[in-house]
């Protein structure tokens, strides 16, 4: 794996030379265009609206839309004027305790990997923020993108997690949220229980894109089928349940929970018995 990004970590005095690597990746599935009577190619065009003529990239510049129809063009040192300093470093403005940082501010992780010369100061680093239960905050320009971003220890390594700026994030006011409401007591406690038995040791491994999954097998499929869907009855739709009903949709729900638990159960039961009578 390559680094896309290297430079190094600052705070106060202390400067750690380091690379950064990608720590998740989204496997979109790609489709092409096709021409239907054919299966031909469609190929998009830059096309301009004036008079619907094709535009080559020599002739394309970058403008900014500051009333409607009026632009402003800024050309590759307009941009290099308005550079924010130090480009190459992760400068740690704060440190802060992670569990008053809102989720909603995390948005991508990337892996921080030290260069020979700051190993040292790099396991400092992240010792130090396991210890005292901290993340530094910070701000990186990569790809000529300022951003905000937090630097966590994890198990041994040093994740740098971009984060959104406060004034990014949409604040959900105009959206029509339910205020306070008398839930009711029986509700709430059973609300509370079907809870406690879902909840389960958090394992990233059992989630997986269904979806995506679904669809990588219909493709294949149809590979196999010269193209053709071959016959299915399809995923099952779920009927939406009497939501105004609450109590007994989770009462359905706590008895389902239990049906499961004790199936868990009886399969775990049987598994410790087979392999107890194979030793």
């Amino acid at each position: 794996m390559r680094a896309i990004w290297k430079g190094s970590i600052s705070f106060s005095l202390v400067t750690i030379p380091i690379e950064l690597y990608p720590a998740s990746r989204r496997e979109e599935l790609k489709f092409r265009l096709l021409r239907s009577s054919d299966l031909s190619p469609v190929n998009y065009k830059r096309v301009a609206e004036a008079d619907g003529r094709e535009v080559p990239w020599e002739q394309i510049v970058k403008g900014y839309e500051y009333d409607r129809g009026k632009f402003v063009v800024l050309k590759d040192e307009d941009f290099r004027r308005v550079d924010v300093e130090a480009t190459q470093t992760i400068d740690i403005i704060d440190f802060v305790q992670l569990e008053e940082i809102n989720p909603i501010f995390f948005d991508r992780p990337y892996y921080l990997v030290p260069q020979k010369a700051g190993a040292k100061a790099y396991a400092l680093l992240r010792d130090a923020l396991k210890k005292m239960g901290r993340v530094g905050i910070a701000k990186v320009v990569i790809k000529t993108r300022q951003h905000l971003a937090a630097i966590k220890p994890q198990n041994n390594v040093l994740v740098l997690e971009l984060m959104h700026f406060a004034d990014e994030l949409v604040k959900p006011t105009s959206l029509k949220i339910p205020a306070s409401l008398d839930v009711g007591s029986k509700e709430l406690e059973m609300a509370t229980d079907l809870i406690k038995r879902m909840t389960d040791a958090w394992d990233p491994e059992k989630y997986t894109d269904d979806y995506r999954l679904a669809l990588m097998d219909l493709i294949h499929k149809k590979v196999e089928h010269d193209g053709k869907t071959p016959p299915d009855s399809g995923p099952k739709k779920k009927r939406p349940t009497n939501v105004v009903d609450l109590a007994s949709v989770l009462q359905e729900s706590l008895a389902r929970t239990k049906d499961v638990a004790a199936r868990k159960s009886a399969k775990s039961s049987a598994h410790k018995h087979r392999t107890k009578k194979a030793a």
